[in-house]
């Protein structure tokens, strides 16, 4: 359930019978021929989806995350380190003091991975609070899935193409474009990053079937919903 479809006075009966939540995290930034809300959406709805049958309130997503080698593309919205990590911090701090014990971020974007660090340093200093790092796209069973369907895939290419994150009145190019050394172009700076990658995609294709992508979708919402259900 959603926390924007609640009240307060909800939220205050649902900590009577359980601690859990959900906070997603994402970025605003290029995903070539997608939504640059591509990892917003992600990561707001798998962590909806796998939360509902277990009734756990899932909070609005950090819709900023860190992403700098993107900001020569129009639209990406960068956060420095350190005022994502104090974002996060504040989040988790505010659940704590509410009585929410257990908590479960889930990742949409490879950029704010530094939060997994600071996530076991918060922990460490908030003794009976538990909080795990979930990044939905490359957990075990999803990449799998990916891999299982297409081994050349990669951000803003086909994996990232659901029905919910394509531009409507924008057809992408039904090439499979090569793969970029990534690695080595994320050192060349913003404005060098955009001519190495040109539409922004590291490579493969565009874009694959329906079936293809609900599937994959269907073993993300069930790998996050059993992270949410047990092992804490």
């Amino acid at each position: 359930m959603r926390i924007k479809n609640l009240s307060w006075m909800q939220v205050e009966e649902y900590l009577k019978r359980d601690d859990r939540a959900v906070l997603p995290v994402g970025s605003t930034e290029q995903h070539a021929y997608l939504s640059l809300a591509t990892d917003n959406l992600l990561a707001e709805r798998v962590a909806a989806e796998a939360a509902e049958p277990l009734g756990i309130p899932v909070f609005p997503v950090i819709s900023y995350g860190i992403t700098p080698n993107f900001r020569a593309y129009p639209g990406t919205v960068s956060l420095r380190v350190e005022t994502f990590l104090a974002v996060v911090r504040d989040c988790l701090d505010a659940l704590a003091a509410q009585g929410f014990k257990r908590v479960l971020i889930v990742n949409g974007h490879g950029g704010n991975l530094p939060a997994m660090g600071f996530v076991n340093e918060w922990v460490a200093d908030h003794p009976g609070m538990k909080v795990k790092f979930h990044s939905w796209w490359n957990a075990p069973k999803t990449l799998a899935k990916v891999h299982e369907i297409d081994a050349v895939a990669s951000h803003a290419s086909w994996m990232e193409s659901f029905p919910w994150t394509r531009v409507e009145g924008v057809t992408p190019p039904t090439t499979q474009k090569e793969m970029i050394n990534w690695p080595a172009v994320s050192m060349a700076g913003p404005a060098n990053v955009r001519v190495h990658l040109g539409d922004g995609n590291f490579g493969g294709r565009y874009q694959r079937s329906d079936d293809d992508m609900l599937a994959i979708w269907a073993v993300a919402v069930e790998e996050t919903r059993a992270l949410l259900a047990g092992g804490w």
